[in-house]
């Protein structure tokens, strides 16, 4: 985005802290009306700065900022409050949410559906909500709004209403497929049509749709990755060992 701008009063969430310089952080946001951006908070590592109390990821924030060019200057900062604190098995699904967003969304691109997604699954979640379903909305939606929305009802070939009990081979760039006979399906996802239309539905009741469709988001979010790792996805897969 060109040009100066002076904006105020703009809900946001910390997404990821970068040290700059001996006293100052470069603060990637997560912003309803402009997006991901990245904002230098002068002396925020200063032991006074008032900043250093307010810049926590998961609670909603109230900032100000002004400045062009990639690094906008951040002016204020004000806890709105509202949201609980995320503690315990609840941290590792919200680092795994900022993740996404950090890795996934470009710079200055507004999208309110996935800013309203994101504080609903951070606020059900501090509320001991289950990691599966909040998780797969969220991935849902993510994808959607960087135009990978998912056909979830529909076979990709003939366009047929999903049949609860076939089983399905799902394509990434094109959808799930009838799985008819053993032919090569050593790339592709395959999952039941019960899975597909309780995603659809966003019901994740059934262990076996929760499997499934965990498996079949993990192929599509790495897929759109490019390859690039996901680190909370590695300390999640580490502590499940211990």
């Amino acid at each position: 985005m060109s040009g100066k701008q002076h904006i105020d009063e703009q809900r946001a969430f910390v997404l990821h802290l970068y040290p700059y310089s001996e006293t100052s952080l470069v603060v990637d946001v997560f912003s309803r009306d402009h997006g991901r951006l990245a904002l230098l908070a002068r002396g925020a590592r200063r032991p006074r700065s008032a900043l250093r109390g307010l810049l926590m990821a998961f609670q909603p924030l109230e900032l100000g900022w002004f400045g062009a060019g990639e690094v906008k200057t951040l002016a204020k900062a004000e806890w709105i409050g509202g949201m609980p604190l995320l503690g315990g098995r609840c941290l590792l699904p919200g680092y795994y949410l900022n993740e996404l967003l950090v890795k996934m969304l470009p710079r200055e691109d507004p999208h309110r559906v996935l800013f309203d997604a994101y504080s609903a699954a951070l606020h059900a979640l501090a509320l001991g909500g289950a990691d599966a379903p909040e998780l797969r909305r969220f991935e849902k939606t993510l994808l959607k709004e960087l135009g990978y929305g998912l056909t979830l009802d529909r076979e990709a070939v003939t366009g047929e209403q999903i049949s609860a009990q076939a089983h399905y081979a799902f394509q990434v760039e094109r959808g799930p497929i009838r799985k008819v006979g053993a032919g090569d399906t050593a790339n592709l996802n395959v999952l039941r049509g019960k899975t597909l239309l309780d995603m659809a539905a966003d019901d994740y009741t059934d262990p076996q749709t929760r499997l499934e469709s965990k498996v079949l988001m993990r192929q599509l979010i790495a897929h759109h990755l490019g390859g690039k790792p996901l680190q909370s996805r590695r300390v999640f897969m580490e502590l499940q060992k211990l």
